[in-house]
């Protein structure tokens, strides 16, 4: 996604042309060689949003010299290429609308905890303000998993909110990066983070940490000096924890430690936790969805509905969080009522 328009539409023959290669093998058959061969004990990193981007371009078609036109006039396999990316990037639209049909995407049955007030955000949405949000973490904030960059949660959750304050300026922006922990995340916090002034930073951490058994006292640590730098600069930030998946839960023990440990900190520094372990575990076990309906074949990453309901419970969340904010008098749940439609 782009880092400084998400929501600029992009023209449909662009998106066939860069959409072109990644689609001629079949979608699930790509995503899940890529997935396991990237995936390992030790969380190594997949391909950056970069160099998947690179990997998804087609070669340029030579000109044929008159005019500036292209092969794809008068070559019938170049043709071909070009109408199935359309029918593809068709395909993802259609996907993108009829997900929850196929599968309701519900909050958790019995509730949990609000993630707290999101101050900076609401005082930027009521001054009608560009708003920032940057999605920081690991490679399920990359999107490891998705079938498309529009499928990935922060992508998702730019799409939500864009729908729910049509006239505000929001941009999200994706900084994560596969295989990352806490460690990794400190030592590019400055410049992909900070330096950004973000008015909210959601911070997926601590999955790989207890994948990879990293000391977490040290990780505590880390993550809450990470969260003060961040507020120095004015951001609010909101935690995200651990995905209720196989490969976590073979880590129960560890993965127990490392949510109270985020609770913790959340509660040192008076910020939000998003609770995503509880609540793909509601869907698993209240909602009686099967595991690889929002699992891939990995054991660790959400697929397509995993990532779309998952961005649209937090999504929910951060409404309902900036609708509760005072700022001198009461604001409404809707905040555009502050502001000129």
């Amino acid at each position: 996604m782009s880092s400084h328009h998400p929501f600029r539409v992009r023209p449909v023959l662009a998106a066939a042309v860069l959409a072109a290669a990644a689609w001629l093998a079949p979608v699930g058959t790509r995503a899940q060689l890529a997935q396991q061969a990237a995936v390992s004990d030790k969380a190594e990193a997949p391909k950056t949003d970069a160099s998947r981007t690179e990997a998804a371009k087609p070669a340029e078609a030579p000109t044929t010299g008159t005019g500036g036109n292209t092969a794809v006039q008068g070559n019938p396999a170049q043709k071909s290429i070009a109408a199935r990316a359309v029918d593809k990037v068709k395909e993802v639209a259609k996907s993108a609308s009829d997900m929850f049909a196929r599968v309701p995407c519900l909050p958790p049955k019995g509730g949990h905890k609000p993630m707290g007030s999101l101050p900076h955000v609401a005082s930027k949405l009521i001054a009608g303000q560009p708003v920032l949000i940057i999605a920081f973490g690991s490679s399920s904030t990359q999107g490891f998993g998705s079938t498309a960059p529009e499928f990935t949660y922060p992508s998702r959750l730019a799409a939500q909110l864009k729908r729910h304050y049509p006239t505000a300026d929001i941009t999200v922006l994706n900084r994560g990066k596969g295989g990352e922990d806490a460690p990794e995340m400190m030592r590019r916090l400055q410049t992909e983070v900070i330096d950004m002034k973000p008015d909210l930073v959601i911070w997926q951490v601590g999955t790989n940490a207890v994948l990879r058994n990293l000391d977490q006292s040290e990780t505590e640590k880390m993550i809450a000096d990470g969260i003060a730098r961040m507020q120095a600069v004015g951001s609010d930030v909101v935690l995200v924890d651990s995905q209720y998946s196989p490969r976590v839960n073979e880590k129960a023990e560890g993965n127990s430690k490392m949510m109270k440990l985020l609770g913790r900190v959340a509660e040192l520094r008076k910020v939000g936790v998003f609770p995503r372990f509880e609540v793909m575990r509601d869907w698993h076990e209240k909602q009686s969805i099967p595991v690889e309906e929002f699992i891939i074949a990995d054991g660790l990453h959400m697929n397509d509905w995993g990532y779309a309901c998952f961005a649209q419970l937090l999504g929910d969340d951060i409404i309902k969080s900036v609708g509760q904010i005072k700022l001198g008098v009461a604001v409404p749940s809707d905040v555009r009522a502050y502001r000129p439609m």
